[in-house]
């Protein structure tokens, strides 16, 4: 965590109450659930390091009252982890890691599933030992970091939005260092690329990859080539046989064997040459796979 603290709502809320029960102190998380431990209360401020830095009571009544925002301060300014330009961006904290929301829509699951779990399990579906991973939205980076948990040698993870990498480079669960298995050599082996991956696609090597992990953003009219036969064709070709490809797609309504959006979806994948291709309830996402030609 260094010399910054995460604050929200729940924390702040916690420290008022605390500080209004007349306790000296108080226990909770200041890296948004990554460690916890007993901070003192004294003078009406939070007492954040030994050195003095502190944090006044009322700076975090406004915090209490902001919604679902995160804020970091660094022991002199208490900011927002947003970003606002063509949307609006926020980080906003769960009951674990932090998830992104861009204009009120949460772009990890966090209802029914810990983003978290959501990311492990997608990347443990389809990364194996030593894989080269294609991770085709970025977003804040959880699938990159489970890939890279999982064993993969190298990944390469893109990102569309230069809004949604400054939130991420905000995110203290993407640090070095934030859990034991985030060694600085296993985050080298994660490179970043802000780019469009429906461009970059064309530029990737053939053969190249054993897993993709495709996380896109909700269907609509901007995203929809994210989604198309060409793109798919695209993640066919730099794809290695025996590759993996997991692609979320949601669930925009109950998913039945009637649902046209999924169906047509596994349909275009077929097309494009993938094998084995089901859907996955838990995940919300459609599993397929290359295989090796039946004929030469």
């Amino acid at each position: 965590m260094g010399n910054s603290y995460y604050f929200h709502p729940g924390a702040a809320q916690m420290i008022l109450t605390a500080a209004r029960d007349g306790q000296s102190s108080v226990d909770l998380s200041l890296d948004l659930n990554l460690t916890a431990r007993t901070w003192q209360l004294r003078d009406n401020t939070l007492v954040l390091n030994e050195d003095g830095t502190a944090i006044a009571l009322t700076d975090l009544e406004s915090v209490a009252a902001s919604g679902s925002r995160v804020f970091c301060y660094d022991g002199r300014t208490l900011s927002p982890i947003e970003v606002r330009a063509a949307g609006y961006y926020k980080l906003v904290p769960t009951d674990s890691a932090p998830t992104l929301e861009i204009d009120g829509v949460k772009m990890h699951r966090s209802k029914d599933i810990d983003p978290l779990e959501d990311a492990r399990l997608k990347t443990e579906l389809v990364v194996r030992q030593g894989n080269i991973v294609l991770d085709t939205c970025g977003g804040l980076g959880y699938s990159a970091l489970f890939a890279v948990k999982a064993g993969a040698a190298r990944v390469i993870s893109t990102e569309k939005s230069r809004e949604v990498i400054r939130i991420r480079e905000q995110n203290p669960w993407l640090f070095t260092g934030a859990r034991d298995w985030q060694t600085e050599s296993a985050m080298k082996r994660i490179n970043l690329e802000n780019a469009d991956i429906t461009e970059r696609i064309t530029t990737l090597e053939e053969n190249a990859f054993d897993a993709v992990i495709h996380d896109p953003p909700r269907f609509t009219s901007a995203t929809g080539d994210l989604y198309g036969k060409a793109f798919y064709s695209g993640l066919f070709r730099v794809m290695r046989e025996g590759g993996r490809l997991f692609h979320y797609t949601g669930s925009p309504k109950k998913i039945t064997r009637q649902d046209r959006f999924v169906n047509n979806a596994m349909k275009r994948l077929k097309q494009a040459g993938f094998q084995k291709v089901t859907f996955n309830d838990r995940l919300q996402g459609i599993y397929g796979e290359k295989l090796r030609p039946l004929f030469p």
